[in-house]
C-alpha cells in the first residue's frame, strides 16, 4: 500500500494505491491520522487505485471519519472501484460515510 497526500485551501487528500487489509490497515491508520493538521476543513481519501479492501480497512476507515467528525472536519471518499465501492454498498457503509465518484465531486461536497 502507498499514500500520497496532498493539502489545499484547507482540504487533505490522500490517495490510498494498492490494498488496505490487516498486513497494512495499521499504517493507514498512523499516517492519516498524524497528517490530519488543526487547520483542516476536510479530509478526502482517493480510492481510485486502491484496488482492495478488507474488514479491518473498513473499520479504519469508519474509526477516521468518525474521529475527523469529531473534530468538526469533514470527511469523504471518492473514486472507488467497482469491486471497491461493492464492499462498502454490502457493509452499509455506503449510508454512513459520503462517496463521491470523483475528487471534484467531493471537493465539491466539502465546501458545502
Amino acid at each position: 500500500m502507498d499514500l500520497t497526500m496532498e493539502r489545499e485551501d484547507g482540504v487533505l487528500t490522500v490517495r490510498v494505491e494498492g490494498r488496505i487489509d490487516g498486513s497494512t490497515v495499521l499504517s493507514f491508520q498512523e499516517t492519516v491520522e498524524s497528517a490530519i493538521e488543526g487547520g483542516d476543513r476536510a479530509v478526502i481519501v482517493d480510492c481510485e487505485a486502491l484496488s482492495y479492501i478488507g474488514s479491518a480497512g473498513l473499520r479504519t476507515v469508519l474509526g477516521l471519519a468518525k474521529t475527523v467528525s469529531n473534530r468538526n472536519v469533514r470527511f469523504a471518499l471518492c473514486c472507488l472501484s467497482g469491486q471497491v465501492l461493492e464492499i462498502f454498498e454490502k457493509s452499509g457503509f455506503d449510508t454512513i460515510i459520503a462517496i463521491h465518484p470523483s475528487r471534484e465531486v467531493a471537493l465539491d461536497s466539502v465546501d458545502g
